[in-house]
């Protein structure tokens, strides 16, 4: 798993604030401080929690029909859809901007777009569906 910057820094940070608040040993370095102190495994946990899976068996049929139209390159049915999404949220794996593109997902007796999208990756099968508008997000798993 790749951890964000700014997430492993707080791991370093931790250990350093540890040491001059309370005495704790010296680390030898920051990277040794990131990976193997208990801070950096509950913040490493935290942002593996942040993105669950999901089996593409078990999106609701209107995923199907949004992930069968990017496959297809479209028509997609909102303006919105293939456009950049930017991660504001931080809780995708950091990535330069342009890398994600976001598509709705029809919520059926909803008056507007929902909540529910697919925010793909570059990489091949890189799907994220969020029912939530963003809050959260489960990487698609193509094999179940």
């Amino acid at each position: 798993m790749r951890i964000p910057p700014r997430i492993a820094r707080i791991g370093a940070l931790g250990a350093l604030a540890s040491t001059l608040l309370i005495g704790g040993p010296a680390l030898a370095s920051s990277a040794t401080a990131a990976t193997d102190s208990p801070a950096a495994h509950s913040v490493s946990s935290v942002y593996a929690a942040e993105v669950g899976d999901i089996c593409y068996s078990d999106l609701p049929s209107q995923a199907h029909d949004t992930l069968d139209l990017i496959e297809a390159g479209g028509p997609y049915p909102y303006p919105q859809d293939d456009t950049v999404f930017s991660n504001r949220e931080g809780l995708l794996p950091d990535q330069s901007s342009g890398y994600y593109h976001e598509y709705t997902v029809e919520t059926p007796g909803s008056p507007d777009r929902g909540a529910r999208r697919i925010v793909t990756g570059e990489a091949a099968q890189e799907d994220y569906y969020t029912a939530d508008h963003y809050r959260s997000f489960d990487l698609v798993d193509h094999d179940c």
